[in-house]
């Protein structure tokens, strides 16, 4: 079974960093898949290496940008993302869909963090592609109606993990199995290596 330890020295840009510590065997096709649930103040990321078979955990954890001015914050964002790519090298990413807030203030903020990720997924060359909270919640707990605590206790269920990951960090993971699946669906029709353009996902 997998538990997020504590918190490693590994802090760089404010990104605290959960890693699985097992090691992987190259056999067959998998794929190491990076999921961001953005935010300007606490940004969730989560690697799972997909086998063919299911996901495996491989670490998780939470870009924070303190309370500067808000470019500042969107640079910790940018720089924590790709620090995180850098470190794990997954070759594709999963992010979530800006939705539609109460507060346009608070919208437009996601939407700019939400930027500033796909930016440096981008620069790395990552494979890109965006899921709505429904469409996460549905591929994670068979409906789009669950709430937060539901998708966290489904992901340590599917991720066998012990102890239960930061809610964004939880959220990141959710997406990346999303992305996972969605991949799944897609290799046999031969669409599961897209390139993503323009931050979206090219079929």
């Amino acid at each position: 079974m997998n538990s997020p330890p504590r918190t490693s020295g590994f802090c760089l840009y404010a990104v605290q960093v959960f890693a699985g510590g097992h090691h992987f065997e190259a056999a067959g096709v998998m794929t190491l898949i990076l999921g961001i649930d953005p935010g300007s103040r606490i940004t969730g990321y989560g690697v799972v290496r997909d086998t063919g078979r299911g996901c495996v955990y491989v670490a998780s954890g939470c870009i924070r940008t303190g309370s500067g001015e808000l470019h500042e914050r969107l640079q910790i964002v940018y720089r924590g993302v790709r620090e995180v790519i850098q470190t794990y090298g997954p070759v594709t990413m999963g992010i979530e869909k800006v939705f539609m807030a109460r507060n346009a203030d608070s919208a437009l903020k996601l939407g700019q963090a939400r930027g500033a990720a796909i930016v440096a997924g981008a620069e790395e060359a990552l494979e890109i592609a965006e899921y709505t909270a429904t469409q996460v919640k549905q591929a994670v707990t068979g409906t789009g109606a669950a709430n937060k605590e539901q998708v966290q206790m489904m992901v340590m269920h599917m991720l066998k993990l012990t102890s239960k990951p930061q809610i964004d960090a939880s959220d990141a993971l959710a997406i990346a199995i999303c992305h996972a699946h969605t991949r799944s669906s897609l290799l046999p029709h031969g669409l599961g290596t897209a390139r993503s353009r323009g931050g979206r996902l090219r079929l």
